[in-house]
């Protein structure tokens, strides 16, 4: 799922886009389905959003080459294991594996991840950036989802995931690589 970074996908990756939205009450991760590489969709109906953790308690989505993101969530549920309840801490310490590793380092993908409390972005960078909205989007059409969150989080009466529904049909409709098969993951009343 890697290319040449280009001006519109800084990062250079393709097929994916997901979504995190916290609202009232829940948070709900959304991704699409779709799977590309260069110009042929090889699959339609991948699941990129997960629950992880000892419970199941936190939500997950990644975008990049899924092997390397697989890597990454495996990580990332061992950090949980060993720092229960504290999801800050277990992305702070997966992060600085994954900057300081000499083969986490050449891992090519980005994670959202979030628990009952909190929101994160996962970087191979060293970031953990927590939104100050609430709301996040990776992937080639993350941006596309981000932007239509956020025009509909003040709209009274929906749901975090109603909003995250309807911002990745938008997204859908914008980005080539992104479908409309879409797997949405709660916590709380979200939906």
């Amino acid at each position: 799922m890697t290319q040449n970074p280009s001006p519109h996908d800084p990062v250079g990756w393709h097929g994916t886009t997901i979504l995190c939205v916290r609202g009232k009450g829940g948070v709900a991760m959304a991704g699409d389905g779709q799977v590309s590489l260069g110009q042929t969709v090889i699959k339609a109906n991948a699941r990129k959003v997960r629950r992880i953790g000892p419970s199941g308690g936190v939500l997950a989505g990644f975008a990049g080459a899924t092997a390397d993101a697989f890597t990454l969530l495996e990580r990332l549920e061992a950090k949980l294991e060993r720092f229960p309840g504290q999801l800050e801490r277990a992305c702070v310490e997966l992060a600085k594996d994954w900057r300081t590793d000499r083969y986490l380092r050449r891992l090519e993908a980005m994670m959202a991840v979030a628990d009952a409390e909190r929101s994160f972005t996962l970087t191979g960078n060293g970031d953990v950036l927590e939104p100050s909205d609430g709301v996040i989007g990776i992937g080639s059409g993350g941006n596309y989802a981000l932007a239509a969150a956020r025009a509909l989080i003040d709209i009274p009466g929906l749901s975090a995931e109603d909003i995250a529904r309807r911002a990745m049909a938008i997204a859908a409709e914008i980005c080539v690589y992104t479908n409309h098969n879409v797997i949405i993951e709660t916590i709380g009343e979200a939906g």
